[in-house]
Order: structure tokens, then C-alpha cells, then sequence
């Protein structure tokens, strides 16, 4: 396992993630689908842009943001803040990727020797909603396991933030089942990807 302390979004960081799987992009490959390895239409228009940037060895780059992820990155920091303010002032490291099984993760800081936090903002409505539910939003499941998955560690802090509605926290603990099962469609997603890529390289 690597844990780079690269700044994120720069072009290190870029290069960092160039090719690999990364855990924001996992629930495509955990839709099950009609395709090779029973993948989906999401999984291999994703395994194509990986198999581009092999073969070139320049991130695809695709998406280069809008409104909602720039609030993101505005609105993280602050969030950060509340977290460490509410959370007992716990030790906070924010690092750039952290490497391993073949695939990366980002996580938005480590805490302690045993934890992660992973922050969303939230759209006022949503917020509202994920307070009253009290729960993880099942679309992040996957990014939240995956990247235990990839930090090897045993908590993690998921955290939803907007301004002037209360910070929600929910901390998700290991879920070893849909470890395993991430650890295997990795490795069948690799082995398609390996086999388009040889195609295309012969072609």
C-alpha cells in the first residue's frame, strides 16, 4: 500500500490515477449487466477510457467540473473543520491517494491510526432528507467500502455538509461481504480490460 501526499487535482495526482481504478468510478462495476463478466454498459464505457489512457498515458480528463462540484471543493474545507470541531479533535491527515490492490483512493483526510472521512455536500433538500433517514446513501456505499477496501482501515466517517443546515455524520464500519465482492469484480473488470486492450493494440 502507497499513501501519496500529493495535492488533489493536480497533474501528479492525475498521473497517480492514470489507468487504475478508482473508487468514485467502483458502482459501475457492481451493476450487473449482459456484457463479458457480466458487466454493464457503464462499467465498459469506463473500461475504455482506462484502456485510452493506458495506451496513450494521458488522463482522459473528461470531466472537467460544474457548479456543483466546484461548491464541493469550496464548501470541503469547512466541512473539515465542523467535523474535527464535533468529533473531538481528533488527528486529521489530508493526503492525495492512497494506492493498493491495483486500484487508488482519495479519501478527503485520514483520522487517528484507524479512520477515514469521506465529505459530500448536499443540495439543501438532500441534506434535509439524509438527516431525517439518518443512514449512508446507498449510491455511496461502494466508493465508502472501497475505499476501507484500499486503506485497509476500520472505520470510516461519512460526512454531508451545507451551510446553515446541522453537519451529518454517520461512521460506516467494514462490511467484509461486499469487500470481497468488490475485490472480485476488480479483478474480472482487469482481466476484460487486459483482454480489449491486447485487441485493440493488435488491431
Amino acid at each position: 500500500m502507497q499513501i501519496l501526499t500529493l495535492e488533489q487535482g493536480t497533474p501528479e495526482w492525475h498521473a497517480a490515477r492514470l489507468g487504475i481504478v478508482t473508487m468514485s468510478e467502483l458502482k459501475t462495476l457492481l451493476v450487473k449487466g449482459k456484457g463479458p463478466g457480466g458487466f454493464g454498459a457503464g462499467a465498459f464505457s469506463y473500461m475504455h477510457q482506462l484502456i485510452g489512457e493506458r495506451i496513450t498515458g494521458e488522463p482522459s480528463d473528461a470531466f472537467s467540473g460544474n457548479a456543483h462540484t466546484q461548491r464541493g471543493h469550496e464548501l470541503e474545507s469547512v466541512a473539515r473543520y465542523l467535523y474535527y470541531e464535533s468529533s473531538g479533535q481528533p488527528r486529521l491527515e489530508q493526503v492525495g491517494i492512497i494506492l493498493n490492490h491495483g486500484v487508488g483512493y482519495s479519501p478527503d483526510c485520514l483520522v487517528d491510526s484507524r479512520g477515514l472521512v469521506e465529505i459530500k455536500t448536499k443540495l439543501p433538500k438532500y441534506q434535509v432528507e439524509l438527516l431525517l433517514e439518518g443512514v449512508l446513501p446507498q449510491e455511496h456505499v461502494a466508493q465508502c467500502q472501497g475505499g476501507l477496501w484500499v486503506s485497509e482501515r476500520e472505520w470510516l466517517d461519512f460526512v454531508s455538509y451545507w451551510p446553515g443546515l446541522p453537519l451529518f455524520v454517520t461512521r460506516v464500519y467494514r462490511d467484509d461481504a461486499l469487500i470481497n465482492t468488490i475485490a472480485e469484480r476488480v479483478e474480472a473488470f482487469y482481466a476484460e480490460l487486459e483482454r480489449r486492450m491486447t485487441l485493440v493494440m493488435a488491431a
